[in-house]
């Protein structure tokens, strides 16, 4: 994946305090940066091509280092996302009650949707395709009981399928034999998806989007008791998922902001837990190709409010993208849909915004995670935050030049609130040893 960068200069990196020796290191290393001396990326997946190629509105985002496909695509060689419709014949149940290729992943003709799938592939991503791959299925979850409120009717519609062959079956044995074949269907699918991409595309980052979960929503906004943690049993539930994190050389958690997080620290809190705990699912299980790293992390996040065109400010991208940063992911991938580039109007607001907010704040972002990279880890790991609860930011350092040596405040500050994760090959509180990783 390529990516404009910053040239690098020799740095004269002094010991860190004591503070870093005493630090337990992570057990396996960190992931490596999907681009050469880039810690941390930003990703473009909004379809805006229509802003220049209709409306003349050019937006300009390599000029702030925001990863795009050629010409704005929404799919291309940096980017790929395939919804519901468009990859294979996911089956599921739709708003007006049609059973779409069968309904339920029982129902589904899983060889034919792997070809489908595999035609699709062929068709629009190159062989050697190294950007973003990431599968899109909202419409059921592949554990039973995370399938509630509007996803009910999955599990209505199994336990009716098992009532037509076993009228001798009681209630709770009829949900019991539901339930496992569900899941067993609903796990062939996701599974055997990925499985064809990163066969077919090894080079390529592919993961299920809004995976792993958390369930922390801030449902209130007159909540005052907000913790943002992950539901009481959101490990357990992700931990029975480990055949899909073995599957998946990326994660793409969820971090978009309801517009009652507006400016509240409880916007940082949710995402914080919604970070921690796939960045716990990523340094446990690892697909057989990343087998020596942790899988890398990049959550979805929007520019502007769910379900609205309002623009997020400097305060709000601190709790979206600079808390992502902070907690040592690989990058975020910024999408939106059609309508921000449904009118000339709407793509003045947009080039607006990215020039005078989204565009200066990416840009010093990127700078401020290179310079910890640099000044703390020799460039050969990821800045994390010692205390992952904390609210230190890599911003809260920053500087004019991200190669500057000569603040010792910012690595004063590094040395205090941030800890190094080393990339594969590099070991030592700043990184420093070539050889094999511990542990």
């Amino acid at each position: 994946m390529e990516l404009p960068h910053l040239p690098l200069l020799i740095l004269l990196i002094t010991p860190c305090s004591s503070l870093s020796e005493n630090l337990p290191l992570p057990a396996v290393p960190a992931a490596g940066p999907l681009h050469r001396d880039q810690p941390f990326i930003v990703v473009w997946n909004m379809p805006t091509a229509n802003c220049h190629k209709r409306h003349n509105v050019q937006l300009d985002l390599k000029e702030f280092g925001i990863v795009e496909n050629n010409r704005q695509r929404f799919q291309g060689e940096k980017m790929s996302i395939f919804y519901r419709d468009h990859l294979g014949k996911y089956p599921y149940l739709s708003n007006d009650g049609r059973e779409v290729n069968g309904g339920i992943p029982q129902l589904g003709d899983l060889a034919s949707h792997l070809s489908l799938t595999a035609l699709k592939l062929d068709v629009l991503l190159r062989p050697s395709f190294s950007g973003l791959g990431v599968i899109d299925w909202e419409e059921w979850q592949p554990l039973w009981e995370s399938n509630f409120g509007s996803r009910i009717k999955y599990r209505r519609l199994s336990k009716q399928l098992v009532r037509q062959d076993r009228l001798d079956l009681s209630e709770e044995n009829v949900t019991r034999l539901a339930r496992q074949e569900f899941e067993k269907s609903a796990r062939a699918f996701m599974e055997e998806t990925l499985r064809l991409a990163t066969r077919s595309r090894p080079k390529g980052f592919w993961g299920f989007y809004g995976f792993p979960s958390c369930l922390n929503k801030h449902k209130r906004k007159t909540d005052q008791s907000y913790t943002g943690r992950c539901h009481k049993g959101t490990k357990q539930r992700n931990d029975r998922l480990s055949w899909l994190w073995a599957q998946s050389t990326a994660l793409y958690p969820s971090i978009y902001l309801p517009q009652r997080l507006a400016g509240s620290i409880n916007a940082a809190l949710m995402v914080r837990h919604r970070l921690q705990e796939a960045l716990r699912v990523a340094s446990l299980w690892r697909h057989e190709n990343n087998n020596n790293q942790a899988t890398p992390v990049l959550p979805y996040t929007r520019l502007a409010f769910t379900h609205s065109l309002n623009f997020l400010n400097k305060t709000d991208l601190e709790h979206t993208l600079g808390e992502s940063a902070s907690l040592g992911t690989a990058g975020v991938v910024l999408w939106g849909d059609i309508k921000f580039a449904k009118s000339k109007e709407q793509c003045i607001l947009l080039r607006h915004y990215i020039h005078s907010v989204l565009g200066p704040f990416i840009h010093s972002l990127r700078a401020d995670t290179l310079r910890c990279s640099l000044q703390l880890c020799h460039s050969h790991g990821r800045c994390a935050r010692r205390n992952p609860n904390s609210s230190h930011r890599l911003s809260s350092a920053s500087t004019s030049d991200p190669h500057d040596d000569a603040d010792s405040t910012s690595r004063k500050y590094y040395q205090q609130h941030f800890m190094c994760q080393c990339y594969s090959g590099w070991t030592g509180p700043q990184c420093q040893k070539s050889g094999q990783n511990e542990g």
